[in-house]
């Protein structure tokens, strides 16, 4: 990051500050105080390029100096300090940036260099660069190589880490954002065109991430469009913008979900807050999440991968929306979890505390909030065994205050999906991500409303990384997205179907290719796996054979190879084999883990078959949350590990009264098995 300030001799620094390091680097010195416009150096440290102010306004007038130009744009060798070039000398302001070539590779003899016009244009300068007795010059005398890179735009935004140049052109009532891609070996070329019904002020150019002019911010920021641009690492492709309200102390924001083809518009209304306090809302790329922020007032969690449901973007107000570092709204988010304060100077570090969210989670009284939080835990952050224990105690805790959700069934559709997505590409579009099929609820003090956007166009050949899994995301919705997602709908129909024919119907070929599903790829693995998780067996599972259980898994492994066939087909039937049995096993190894912890938590032991005596307060509480983990996966159409009937009905016969019990059996709650009957008749 190239910087400037002024030294206590009228003196103007410039150097470079040292993201890895966090060391300041001294660059050049101007022996007299100049107002900074924009300061850029390239790769290898030996050119430094700066624009300035020459004058004010006022001392134009004064000193009668029509002829001189008001910004001067400096080309300086640095490597040692040497010759300077004047690049630009106008009476518009322009701004300066250097191209950065991939990350590891070797001192190159060229580089690149943006300039960007306040007249609406920007232009690449080529500049080669020769060795002369350990000095690095500049090899040309006359004027530098340059090409036009874009004319006519109205807002830009320089994406540094991965050099792109995103624009806004304006075209009759509507704005077109364009993407221009840099590369290391090539040129430069257009990527992206994106169709955005914005309203721009076609008067005053808008710069994001080309460095802060501290003079000028106040009258650009009133006069232009206050709009980002965030990409994410999973193919998100994000435009931020803030809109005026008619309404005294009422916020509006939209965020264009152009990798969806949806826009979301937001309109907030503020409490307690004197007119003078209203400025605009500050966006944050948190990668998995953007945040919209507004000092004192809220702080706008919006999930990128999965906006479409509200109850997963998380909004906070008062104390758990302050950010104690950030009390101002002139902020730009120039990175991934990375802010910059433009007034103070500071850039800090942004990501959401798991720490913090926790505690959210576990004090939140609406149903939204909570499902947002457990869903950011859930999928945002690594999971770890303490991690999963806090939020299995929750759980435990809130299984009768989550009223339009089911805890246990979001807990493990979404630890599933965060566990198997990053093996394989594109089968975050296949697995299902969440319990709920659509929200009906309301975020207090938030009101949405949804539109449809017309799909980026994308041009580009052979491109990997983001582009690559961006054109994967709007493949996706060209083809009805929602329907690739894995559904249990036909699972069900088949189960139930297959649970009541008749006992002479259940050897035909397709039934034993089922049983042998569950056997030969799932329940040896599976029995493994459980026995290496338990270590010290805590919880009794039995290791038996349960019809309608086998049944079950035979039929999800072979409706989930046949989904992720039909869209999977690249990877191979031993890929796709390998991934439906590691998402079983996890499915079941999820549940033991529930069971785990809350064994452990009520302190029970083995001995849950002893009928001579009544169960404690601590095994009807185990037996309560049993009952909840098998109406979860009753709604849910899982399979459930080996033995979880058994005890089910051995935590049922100690604490439930006979009639009771018979009741629940006569119903289904609980279920026969060979294991307990044998237990219960001797």
């Amino acid at each position: 990051i190239c910087f400037h300030l002024q030294g206590n001799q009228r003196n103007t620094h410039i150097g470079l500050y040292d993201l890895r390091t966090k060391q300041n680097e001294h660059l050049y010195t101007f022996e007299k105080d100049l107002h900074i416009i924009s300061c850029s150096v390239n790769n290898e440290r030996t050119l430094l390029a700066v624009s300035f102010c020459q004058y004010t306004e006022e001392e134009r007038a004064s000193q009668l100096l029509q002829s001189v130009s008001k910004y001067l744009t400096l080309l300086i060798e640095i490597h040692p300090i040497n010759n300077v070039r004047v690049l630009k000398a106008v009476d518009s302001c322009v701004r300066v940036q250097f191209l950065y070539p991939v990350e590891g590779r070797n001192a190159s003899t060229e580089s690149r260099l943006l300039l960007v016009s306040e007249d609406k244009y920007i232009e690449q300068f080529d500049i080669h660069v020769a060795e002369e007795e350990h000095k690095v010059v500049i090899q040309k005398t006359g004027q530098l190589p340059r090409a036009k890179v874009v004319d006519d735009l109205v807002w830009a935004q320089w994406d540094m880490m991965e050099q792109r140049l995103f624009y806004i052109v304006p075209k009759e009532s509507k704005s077109t954002l364009r993407c221009v891609q840099f590369y290391p070996d090539e040129n430069f070329n257009s990527i992206l065109e994106s169709h955005l019904d914005i309203a721009v002020n076609d008067t005053q150019l808008k710069l994001v991430n080309f460095g802060y002019d501290y003079c000028q911010h106040q009258d650009v920021a009133s006069k232009s469009l206050n709009l980002q641009v965030f990409t994410s690492k999973a193919g998100g492709l994000c435009v931020c913008c803030s809109l005026t309200s008619d309404i005294p102390h009422e916020i509006m924001y939209s965020i264009y979900f152009l990798h969806k083809g949806y826009s979301k518009t937001f309109t907030v209304s503020l409490e307690r807050t004197e007119s003078h306090q209203l400025k605009e809302v500050a966006f944050m790329n948190l990668d998995y999440y953007v945040a919209a922020y507004l000092p004192g007032q809220f702080l706008h969690l919006l999930n990128i991968q999965h906006p479409d449901l509200l109850c997963y973007s998380l909004f906070l107000t008062g104390e758990d929306a302050r950010i104690d570092a950030l009390q101002n709204c002139s902020i730009r988010s120039p990175r991934v979890s990375t802010v910059l304060d433009c007034e103070a100077g500071s850039l800090y570090a942004v990501s959401i505390s798991d720490s913090a969210l926790l505690q959210f989670l576990q004090k939140s009284k609406r149903d939204c909030e909570r499902l947002a939080a457990l869903h950011c835990v859930l999928l945002y952050f690594q999971h770890t065994e303490d991690l999963e224990m806090q939020i299995i105690r929750w759980i435990s805790e809130n299984l009768s205050t989550c009223h339009s959700f089911d805890p246990i069934q979001e807990f493990i559709i979404a630890s599933l999906y965060c566990r198997m997505c990053p093996e394989t590409q594109n089968l975050d579009k296949l697995l299902p991500y969440t319990s709920l099929h659509d929200w009906v609820g309301v975020v207090p003090g938030v009101i949405s409303a949804t539109d449809i956007i017309s799909l980026p166009v994308l041009e580009f050949q052979n491109s990997k990384g983001f582009w690559e899994k961006l054109n994967s995301n709007l493949e996706s919705v060209k083809y009805a997205e929602p329907h690739l997602h894995y559904h249990n709908n036909v699972l069900r129909r088949e189960w139930r179907s297959l649970s009541e024919e008749r006992e002479e119907r259940r050897t035909t070929a397709y039934l034993r290719n089922i049983f042998e599903n569950a056997k030969k790829y799932v329940l040896v693995y599976i029995i493994f796996t459980l026995s290496y998780f338990a270590q010290a067996r805590l919880v009794p599972l039995f290791e038996e054979e349960d019809y309608q259980q086998q049944l079950l898994m035979g039929l999800m492994v072979a409706q989930l190879k046949d989904h992720l066939m039909r869209h999977l087909q690249y990877v191979g039937k031993k890929k796709i084999d390998q991934i439906v049995l590691d998402y079983v096993a996890n499915l079941l190894n999820l549940v033991h883990r529930i069971m785990k912890e809350v064994w452990r938590r009520y302190q029970l032991h083995s001995c849950v078959f002893c009928f001579d005596e009544r169960g404690t307060a601590g095994e009807f509480a185990v037996f309560h949350i049993m009952s909840r983990i098998l109406e979860a996966a009753n709604g849910m159409c899982m399979p459930l590990p080996p033995g979880f009937h058994t005890l089910h009905l051995g935590l049922g016969v100690r604490c439930l009264p006979l009639h009771t019990l018979l009741h629940y059996i006569d119903n289904g709650v609980l279920q026969l098995t060979e294991t307990c009957v044998r237990k219960l008749l001797k």
